[in-house]
Order: C-alpha cells, then sequence, then structure tokens
C-alpha cells in the first residue's frame, strides 16, 4: 500500500482517519465514508435573474444538460414565464440547483427588498443575463449584490442570433470583431452606470461550447470556495476537452479514499465480504463516473438531439465495455474477469485470510490495490469514450 503520507495530501483528513481508526479499523472506514458522502453531497446553489424573454430559463436548461423539449426543463418563451423563485435541481446531482428567479422589473420590489424576497443568502452566486444590454434594473441589482457580500456574473445571451444578424446586414462581417464590439458596449455601458470592474460573459445556450462559457467556468472555479469546485465541475455539461479531462483528475484524486475504504473493509475476517462491498463500491462509483462525462442513456439521447448527430452514430465511437451499459456488479463484474490482473488480485485478497498471522494485513493490502487499479481502468475507459463522443458531436477529429 502506498505511503499513507503520500495518499492523503489533505492532511487535516488523514489526522482525523489516524484518530479513528485508532478506536477500531471500522470506525476509520466510517470517518472515509463519512468524508465522501459529505463530497458528494456538498450543495451548490446559483441564482439566474435577468429581465423578461433574456433567456433565463434556457440557459438554466442548458447547465443542466436538458433540452426545453424535456419534462425536466424551466419552461421558456417570448414573455416572462418566471414570476416566483422556481428551483430546478440538477437531473444527475439533486445537490446542485438552480434557481430561476423573477426578472426584477416583474416584481413590486426594489432591488434591496428583491434580494430578502428571493432569500439571497442561500445562493453561491447571481448570475445576470441580458440578451441586449444591461439596464437600470440589473445594475441596481448588481449593486445591492456586492453590498451583500456575494460574487454576480453579467452573462450576455443569445450572441448567436447577434453573429447570424450581423452575417446577414454586413459586407464584410467578422466574428471576432462583433463580439468584441458587443463585450465592450456591455462593459461600458455597465461602469458608466456606476459598475466597477464588471465581469461579463458572452454566449449562446444552445452552444455553450462556443465563446464566453468556459472562460465563465473557469472563473467560477477560481472565485468559488475550493470544497465547491469539483461540484460545479462535475455538474456542467462536457463543454470542451479540457473539461473532460478536468472531471478525470477529480475523479481521480477520489480512488485513494475508495481503495482505502476497501482496505479497511478487508481487515474484517469475514469470507466473500470485502469482495461483495468492493464489487457493489465499484458499480455506483463507476455509475458516476458515467453520469458525469454525459454517457448515460438519457444524457446521450439529449446530445443526440442538441447535436444533431444520430444516437446510434454517437454509441458507435464508444469503444469501452461499459458503452452505452447500465452499470451493474454483474456487468462489473463480467469486465473484471477479462482482466486477468484485476480478478487475480481479488482471487488473492480473499484466499490471504487464511495466512496464520499475517493473513488480514496483506489481505488490507490486496483489496487497496486492487479497487485502486480497478477504478483507475474503469474511469480510462470512460473518459476515453467521452472524449470520442464530444470529437463526434462536434464534427471534430483532431487528437486529444
Amino acid at each position: 500500500m502506498e505511503n499513507e503520507d503520500d495518499v492523503f495530501e489533505n492532511k487535516e483528513l488523514f489526522i482525523e482517519i489516524q484518530e479513528a481508526m485508532h478506536k477500531s479499523q471500522a470506525a476509520g472506514a466510517a470517518k472515509i465514508q463519512e468524508y465522501l458522502d459529505e463530497v458528494n453531497n456538498t450543495p451548490l446553489n446559483v441564482a439566474i435573474t435577468g429581465e423578461s424573454g433574456s433567456g433565463k430559463s434556457t440557459f438554466v436548461n442548458a447547465f443542466r444538460g436538458v433540452d426545453n423539449k424535456d419534462e425536466r426543463a424551466a419552461p421558456t418563451g417570448p414573455v416572462e414565464t418566471t414570476m416566483e423563485v422556481k428551483a430546478y435541481h440538477h437531473p444527475n446531482y439533486p445537490n446542485v440547483t438552480l434557481w430561476d428567479l423573477p426578472g426584477i422589473g416583474t416584481t413590486k420590489f426594489p432591488a434591496d427588498k428583491y434580494l430578502e424576497h428571493v432569500g439571497f443568502e442561500k445562493f453561491d452566486f447571481f448570475i445576470i443575463i441580458s440578451d441586449t444590454r444591461f439596464r437600470e434594473n440589473d445594475v441596481k441589482l448588481a449593486l445591492e449584490i456586492r453590498k451583500m457580500g456575494k460574487k454576480f456574473y453579467f452573462v450576455r445571451s443569445k450572441i448567436d442570433h447577434n453573429l447570424q444578424d450581423e452575417e446577414r446586414s454586413q459586407r464584410d462581417f467578422n466574428a471576432e470583431k462583433t463580439l468584441a464590439r458587443i463585450r465592450e458596449n456591455c462593459i461600458q455601458g455597465l461602469q458608466k452606470q456606476g459598475v466597477e470592474s464588471p465581469q461579463v460573459f458572452l454566449l449562446s445556450s444552445f452552444d455553450l461550447h462556443l465563446h464566453d462559457f468556459p472562460l465563465l467556468h473557469e472563473t467560477l472555479e477560481k472565485e468559488l470556495p475550493a470544497h465547491k469546485r469539483d461540484v460545479l465541475l462535475l455538474a456542467i455539461p462536457n463543454i470542451s476537452l479540457e473539461i473532460i479531462n478536468k472531471k478525470k483528475e477529480a475523479f481521480q484524486a477520489k480512488i485513494k479514499y475508495y481503495a482505502s475504504l476497501s482496505a479497511l473493509i478487508a481487515s474484517a475476517p469475514v469470507t466473500g465480504l470485502s469482495f461483495a462491498a468492493d464489487v457493489s463500491m465499484l458499480a455506483v462509483t463507476v455509475a458516476q463516473y458515467q453520469v458525469s462525462f454525459g454517457l448515460d442513456s438519457k444524457s446521450l439521447e439529449s446530445l443526440a438531439r442538441s447535436s444533431k448527430v444520430p444516437l446510434d452514430d454517437l454509441r458507435a465511437v464508444m469503444k469501452s465495455p461499459l458503452a452505452a451499459q447500465k452499470i451493474t456488479t454483474d456487468l462489473i463484474i463480467k469486465i473484471l474477469s477479462l482482466s486477468a490482473g484485476e480478478l487475480a488480485l481479488m482471487a488473492a485478497e480473499e484466499g490471504s485470510r487464511f495466512i496464520p498471522l499475517l493473513g488480514i494485513p496483506v489481505s488490507m493490502t490486496f483489496s487497496f490495490i486492487s479497487t485502486y487499479r480497478a477504478l483507475n481502468m474503469f474511469l480510462n475507459m470512460l473518459a476515453e469514450d467521452a472524449q470520442m463522443v464530444f470529437k463526434r458531436a462536434l464534427g471534430l477529429d483532431t487528437p486529444v
């Protein structure tokens, strides 16, 4: 097993696990499980507001990877459809909630009272959306949010419409110059109204991989508290190959905790218990990988609709034995059986229990190694599939 000081870079957590293990191996396992549960259930609450018809609801849907026609979608339309605060949970991460707020101009409340009305204290940050220029109400709201000590970001939506209009009307159309002009106009307009150093992001909710959404994510990643960065990362759609790689790294960083948990379960002198627990843990964890990479059935169907690439074409580029499969313990065992090394390690773990004196420590080591290697193997498979699906959806053929 790896040196414990190297395995746990979170020194505070390492000390807590050590203290728990002084009581019993079971207490140590419980402490690791408590940490994993906390990480997987950390709440993230995002407030989305703006004037009527600015594209708030479409952004809420796009951020959650939900098509506007999906039954789980926030209702969209040319008129204000949001009159009350409405929560939309991420379909795969219920701890992530986007709150569709009524446009400030549609309520009877001034900016400061509006924030009280919508319950500003529960939000991690605000996104203020406009499809034209940011207006007086947007600025008043931003200044009040700043007073309350919260972060806010201006999003200029429907950029795809602006580019199409400009291309139709201009002889010498240049997309980059058009985007630069729109961004500068927004920034200058906000500065004139008293907003210092405004952060403005241009995007199309129908093409999040284009324009400024990657920059918005990068900014949020820097400014969110450390324990909420991975929550955001894992919940957003695959907007770039870089995001897929970041998700892989985030999952990889947690594998040592699952492997350590497996080792502690192996300390129980019960034949078959560790194998059953390991396979169950692998199935649950691999299912999380599949969902975050957007490789579950519903996510692939949604991607096929939005990218206009046939679902069968997306599935065809997936090469792993996990491709488009429901993750079950039987599937995990079947794939492990194809890897002689992994299955041999698990068998050796169970057999080592019967070695006099050294059986339990040896089985713990085998359990750590087999779980660590298996999760890395499954993670690599799904990350490669995610990259291939992303490139097929966008018609990319460049190497990763």
